[in-house]
């Protein structure tokens, strides 16, 4: 079934009680029935159904985002974040920071904090600075070429190359 206002596929069917004896069904998008909610009623059942519809166009906008977000990519070690979300642990130590927007919620929600107070590893992490450093500088490279600024995009690769070599 096709929206009433367009012709994308119907996605809601919503049926007023208005009358009676005449219900009155409205078939819509999803664009459509935003805007419909959003117009809403103050007629008791119509706008507590329009607030549930509301709610539920919402849970679907989150569950999208988050397939979004699982197909993010470490491009270090190459985990997705749906194989964090998973397994529940990390690639690499680049992950921290590749998904660093996507992690802070979880780890607020389990630690309280997202600031690392305990023990620290006695070892030094010179290789992991190192690849952080590659995957800086490899971001800062797209980014210069994007502005077409090639002389800086080949001196980022030359201190890569630099880098890579050690």
């Amino acid at each position: 079934m096709k929206c009433q206002h367009c012709d994308k596929p119907a996605t809601f069917h919503i049926t007023e009680l208005i009358d009676p004896n005449e219900p009155a069904s409205v078939h819509l998008c999803e664009d459509h029935a935003r805007v419909y909610l959003a117009q809403g009623s103050s007629a008791g059942p119509v706008s507590a159904l329009a607030g549930m519809l509301a709610k539920q166009l919402k849970i679907e906008q989150a569950a999208q985002k988050l397939s979004e977000v699982d197909q993010k990519t470490c491009p270090a070690c190459g985990i997705t974040f749906a194989e964090f979300r998973q397994g529940g642990r990390l690639g690499c130590g680049y992950d921290y920071v590749h998904f660093q927007e996507d992690l802070e919620p979880l780890l607020i929600n389990i630690h309280g904090a997202t600031e690392h107070i305990g023990k620290r590893a006695t070892q030094s992490t010179k290789a992991g600075n190192r690849q952080h450093e590659v995957v800086q500088l490899r971001k800062e490279m797209k980014a210069a070429i994007e502005k077409e600024d090639y002389e800086t995009a080949g001196k980022l690769r030359d201190q890569i190359r630099e880098i890579e070599a050690e």
